[in-house]
């Protein structure tokens, strides 16, 4: 399907290239190497073969492939705001008649698009300028879900994904309470795991949810055959090949890549996971204790496990936390508590312009606070998942967020903002190059924001009154890796596991045991209770039941560190990487929206070049922000063996764990 999303937090354009960077590739394409400076030139050959032919087979003429590219162009940028105004109907009104407009919308894209692609190929072989040979390889990339070339099995696949989206977001967990049922959506289940000690209440919300997805399985194992279908018919392996090679590499030298990233970084995830599992057997006691050293899922604050920022109470130093609460602090400011008020929303959403403006970014239209979804209605279902909308590649930004006030959603405002922000930087480029470089692009830059959230932008904008000493910064480094490193495996395992099902390497009779053999061997996490294959964990994720391309959330965590040490260096600032913010530095946005307004005009490596200097992805610069954490939890976890049976490493047999 020609998709509108893109984020952690979900980013719908109605740009024309829509999840461009996370959908796909052409399978003709040669490999390009991610370093290399004739990266540009090379895309040009690799599209249009021999690059001396300047007549592709059958006579056509670049005046010609012109011509049909302005066409597809302003076809697709119409067609795509139709269809993003119906998503954003059916996501904030779930019902079957808005899932059916929204389905049509999308079919007719979907056929426009597979039919241009097909149609494109006329002019392979032709000699262009690489300006058109790239919107030429971006056409030929834009679908998530490439339908087959049929109108039966087109619209078959479309309705599918909708139905599967809007399952999703209707799920709820009911139970008897009392003598009464009583309904809880995912936001009631996720809060429960967030703050309660109780082992029993977070075995029974983790399994309450996890129930909404059992009835997905047969619709997702009968969308990817469809999906497998329509890929092979433009030439790729499967739909996850498609996935792999949008990102100037080929298949596998993408693979290569994420692996060869997430070995700079398992050292120290290890080194947190042992250091919380001894922290939660300590809270939790044989509820915890496993003999194979992994860590049951329902305990780490998060419905998936992915992030576990909230259990950071359990497992704070003994010497003190982080210095600060800041959902106390917010409290404190008059926004009350808990769900937020429409008013309170927008104020917390002004903390997140009035940032982007201190760096010298225009402040967002006023349609923006007229449009977006700040707070859950009470009166129907709505996908509650944060999420920064582009509707017509202009000036129709929209976020929406069912705001709560916490700390949580006042970084998630930050971070979404980031993509609005980045969304309108690139609306003069071309409608093909208004996307971000990479799709892991538009989430670093969001979450590379959402760093600056620091103690002392805090202060500065009258959230703290003092910022905490020095001695407070374990504290809150490691708060910080409770999300920022806890994630980093989850991120990457969600695709492995897709680009396997896709592959059928993982058959629908294995979903359920594949899933949970990958969160074994890179997370060592558990499930709370026996699962089987009549359940269907994976579809308990949004972004399986909404076929959103995921490991752009893996290299995000990476590029957000390479984006920060680069833009405290350009603002001249001094001192730990963790305490730098570039709030009101304008030599920081400036370097910022040079990289933000190239868009996807070029590859990846360029964009990464100006904002960094660099021209490959490194996570050295998040082991150079978390150094002093990493030294911290290696002392702390003395006399501990660390990891767990069966996980992911090099060596050939990992330890297991021995509690004491």
């Amino acid at each position: 399907m020609f998709s509108n999303r893109i984020c952690k937090s979900l980013v719908v354009r109605s740009a024309i290239v829509v999840l461009l960077a996370a959908c796909t590739a052409l399978a003709q394409t040669a490999p390009k190497k991610p370093a290399s400076k004739s990266s540009e030139a090379s895309s040009s050959k690799s599209s249009s073969g021999k690059a001396s032919a300047t007549h592709a087979k059958g006579g056509a003429t670049v005046a010609e492939a012109q011509a049909f590219m302005k066409k597809a162009e302003d076809q697709l940028e119409d067609l795509t705001v139709r269809a993003s105004r119906a998503q954003w109907v059916q996501e904030n009104f779930i019902t079957d008649d808005t899932e059916t407009i929204s389905a049509q919308a999308n079919e007719k894209l979907t056929a426009v698009v597979t039919q241009l692609a097909l149609d494109a190929r006329r002019f392979d072989g032709l000699k262009m300028p690489p300006e058109l040979a790239r919107k030429f390889l971006l056409l030929k990339l834009s679908l998530t879900a490439p339908a087959p070339n049929n109108d039966a099995e087109r619209k078959e696949l479309t309705e599918l994904a909708s139905k599967l989206d809007g399952m999703y977001g209707k799920g709820k967990y009911c139970k008897q309470v009392e003598g009464k049922e009583k309904c809880f959506s995912l936001n009631d289940l996720s809060r429960i795991l967030a703050t309660s000690t109780n082992p029993d209440e977070l075995l029974d919300a983790w399994v309450g949810w996890h129930k909404i997805s059992v009835p997905m399985k047969d619709k997702y194992a009968r969308f990817v055959q469809l999906s497998n279908k329509g890929a092979t018919e433009l030439g790729f392996k499967d739909t996850g090949a498609m996935w792999r090679s949008n990102y100037d590499m080929s298949p596998d030298e993408f693979s290569a890549e994420v692996e060869r990233l997430w070995r700079q970084v398992e050292p120290f995830y290890i080194s947190l996971h042992t250091y919380v599992r001894k922290q939660l057997i300590k809270k939790y006691g044989k509820a915890a204790e496993r003999p194979d050293g992994m860590i049951p899922a329902q305990l780490l604050g998060n419905m998936w496990a992915q992030e576990w920022g909230n259990v950071y109470p359990l497992v704070a130093p003994a010497d003190g936390g982080q210095g600060y609460d800041l959902t106390k602090q917010l409290e404190k400011q008059g926004l009350g508590s808990g769900p937020a008020t429409l008013d309170n929303a927008k104020k917390m959403v002004k903390y997140g312009e009035n940032f982007f403006t201190s760096l010298g970014f225009a402040p967002l239209p006023q349609t923006f606070w007229e449009r977006s979804l700040f707070v859950k209605p009470q009166d129907r279902d709505v996908v509650c998942h944060a999420s920064a909308w582009d509707i017509d590649a202009k000036d129709d930004l929209r976020l929406k967020l069912c705001i709560e006030v916490k700390d949580e959603d006042f970084v998630t405002i930050h971070h979404e903002l980031g993509h609005n922000f980045y969304q309108r930087a690139y609306k003069d480029q071309p409608p093909l190059f208004q996307d971000s470089a990479n799709d892991g692009f538009h989430e670093a830059v969001g979450d590379t924001i959402a760093l600056s959230v620091t103690p002392e932008y805090l202060k500065e904008v009258g959230l703290l009154d003092t910022v905490p000493p020095e001695s407070a910064d374990i504290g809150y480094l490691l708060k910080q890796a409770m999300d920022k490193i806890a994630f980093l495996p989850f991120g990457l395992m969600i695709d492995k596991w897709r680009w396997e099902v896709f592959s059928g390497q993982v058959t629908p009779a294995q979903y359920n045991k594949a899933w949970w053999d990958l969160k074994a061997k890179y997370q060592g996490v558990a499930p709370p209770v026996e699962r089987s294959e009549a359940d269907f964990d994976p579809g308990a994720k949004y972004h399986i039941a909404s076929n959103t391309p995921y490991v752009r959330y893996f290299l995000a965590r990476i590029l957000q560190f390479q984006f920060h040490r680069a833009l405290c260096q350009a603002a001249g600032i001094q001192g730990p990487l963790h305490r730098c913010s570039i709030y009101k530095n304008k030599a920081a946005g400036e370097r910022l929206n040079k990289m933000l307004s190239m868009g996807k005009s070029k590859p990846w490596p360029d964009a990464l070049e100006a904002i960094s200097g660099q021209r490959q992805m490194d996570a050295t610069a998040i082991l150079d922000y978390f150094a002093p954490l990493k030294k911290w939890l290696d002392e702390q976890n003395q006399g501990e063996k660390p990891g767990w049976q069966g996980m992911d490493t090099p060596t050939e047999t990992a330890p297991r764990h021995t509690s004491r």
